[in-house]
């Protein structure tokens, strides 16, 4: 079983701007170290299965052509970019590499990476400005050798990590992306921060502090990273006129950026996995693009809400061509079998056929037996 708790234990009041002292800057640093923010991946013996998905949500293999050219099969590089509190040199990280590596041989997988070394990535999962994170994180793997001369690669997000890869797809997508895949993400953002377990807890309490002294100042929205992809569906012109990240990315405000559409669009497979029993991002239903009314408490499905009718990130052209999934897990947030990620890894970053242009063809079956589902 694969844990990823991601405790986001802050909760905004007030959005009005203010001035950040000293003392509290000084509280932003010690909440890179508390033990009550993590979103580390660990493992633990077998506890939850899957929940049954319907065939019909799964995407069919196209058969492979008779008159494809000459041609290598092989799997696409994997790029990982972890949740809240994670780091790449993190155990569960690497065991999650050492799964992917041996489910597809030859696949080459890099982890996302912010900072010189651990601690120093962890931190950059609480604190930094998202935007130029993931300008970071564009340059780094068009810097990469094996990247960069790869016909495409594929990613996989958990948590944060998720919508941070689709904006990597939609601002820079070189190399490109083939099959973004992710877990219990927040791609329509989230309107709540969890409160604290404790009164005690006195660096989420400083936490708590720290946003209620603005959501929306500029100096939360450039340096505290949940905040930047909060959304309060009851305050959307806050969020518009002030949102660091989300607004942008999600195509929200009156000027689109028809790159990301087109982006976005290009994708084979963009597949998003909610978590059935979810409380730890809110609401759960943000890891399919839903709105969730917090008065009325109805939640409107991606399919009909503006921002896939007028098609302002590409979904729509994706889910034309059967290229968009919706899938869903059983259990609270990021807590997901050995089982369901080799499913994942079989399913949607097998190795694919590509010719001697660098085209890729048809996903290949891989001939594995039963035992391999093991």
């Amino acid at each position: 079983m694969w844990s990823i708790t991601s405790h986001v234990i802050i909760s905004p009041e007030s959005n009005k701007p203010a001035m950040i002292s000293i003392y509290q800057q000084s509280l932003l640093a010690l909440l890179a170290f508390s033990p009550f923010l993590t979103s580390a991946v660990v493992i633990l013996p077998e506890a939850f299965s899957n929940l049954e998905i319907p065939s019909s949500h799964r995407p069919a293999q196209r058969p492979i052509s008779a008159q494809s050219p000459s041609s290598t099969i092989t799997p696409l590089p994997l790029v990982i970019w972890h949740g809240l509190g994670d780091s790449f040199d993190a155990d569960g990280i690497k065991a999650a590499v050492s799964i992917a590596e041996a489910i597809n041989e030859g696949t080459y997988v890099k982890i996302v990476q912010l900072g010189k070394d651990g601690t120093a990535d962890r931190s950059a999962t609480f604190f930094g400005n998202v935007t130029e994170q993931i300008e970071q994180v564009c340059h780094q793997l068009a810097s990469d050798n094996i990247l960069r001369t790869a016909p495409a690669i594929n990613a996989l997000g958990f948590s944060q990590g998720g919508q941070f890869l689709r904006a990597y797809v939609e601002r820079c997508n070189f190399p490109p992306v083939r099959n973004l895949v992710t877990f219990g993400s927040q791609h329509n953002g989230i309107s709540d921060f969890q409160g604290c377990a404790s009164a005690f807890d006195l660096i989420c309490q400083a936490a708590n502090g720290l946003l209620k002294l603005g959501t929306w100042s500029e100096f939360v929205q450039s340096r505290l990273v949940p905040a930047q992809y909060f959304r309060d569906p009851e305050d959307l012109p806050h969020y518009l006129q002030s949102s660091n990240f989300l607004a942008d990315v999600n195509n929200e405000r009156a000027l689109k950026n028809k790159t990301y559409a087109d982006n976005i669009a290009s994708l084979n497979k963009f597949v998003m996995y909610m978590f059935a029993d979810d409380t730890t991002v809110i609401p759960k239903q943000s890891a399919w693009f839903a709105e969730y009314n917090k008065t009325s408490e109805v939640v409107t499905p991606l399919a009909e809400r503006l921002m896939y009718k007028e098609d302002w990130i590409g979904l729509r052209r994706l889910a034309d061509k059967g290229g968009l999934v919706f899938d869903l897990l059983k259990g609270e947030h990021m807590r997901f079998s050995d089982k369901d990620l080799k499913r994942v890894l079989r399913e949607y970053f097998g190795p694919v056929r590509i010719d001697e242009d660098g085209n890729i063809w048809d996903d290949v079956d891989s001939g594995r037996s039963p035992q391999d589902e093991l």
